[in-house]
């Protein structure tokens, strides 16, 4: 029994075995990574699928109805408006609230709290840094008055957007 415990130990103690071994950590720790960043491809890619499968939602579009199905209607009037986002032009400042008219000429007001990010490009703004004509993106909650409670507005340069 004792000369088989020496071989073993033998083997162990060659420098041809400890390569072998680490070779084998190497590989296993390189496909943990490699899995490790399939796995956060797949999630990113998932989330940017949905995002841009929705995205006319999401900006304040309006979602379809699909219990509207009758042919003759068939246009915006079978799409509802998301109460959490708009996406107009400002037609008139009453801070801190800004009434924004959409392209169908639907007013909403945006209450802008404290804690509302205001950018332009990668530039913050603050709430009188906004302008009557502006066109902008707000991304919000709804609340009891009616109002879009704004958690981040995007001023954009480009007004044709919305046409």
């Amino acid at each position: 029994m004792n000369q088989i415990y020496e071989e073993i130990k033998k083997v162990f103690e060659g420098k041809g075995i400890f390569r072998f071994l680490c070779g084998i950590v190497i590989v296993i720790i390189a496909i943990l990574i490699f899995s490790a960043g399939m796995i956060v491809g797949f999630h990113k890619a998932s989330f940017g699928r949905a995002w841009g499968e929705h995205y006319s939602e999401n900006f304040g579009m309006g979602y379809h109805n699909p219990s509207m199905n009758d042919i003759r209607n068939i246009g915006m009037m079978d799409y509802f408006p998301i109460a959490h986002g708009t996406t107009g032009k400002i037609i008139n400042l009453e801070l801190p609230n800004v009434i924004v008219q959409d392209k169908y000429n639907t007013e909403k007001i945006i209450a802008i709290k404290s804690d509302t990010k205001i950018q332009k490009g990668r530039d913050s703004l603050l709430i009188t840094d906004l302008n009557i004509d502006d066109s902008i993106i707000v991304i919000g909650l709804p609340n009891e008055q009616g109002q879009i409670e704004a958690k981040f507005i995007r001023v954009i340069p480009f007004p044709e957007f919305f046409k």
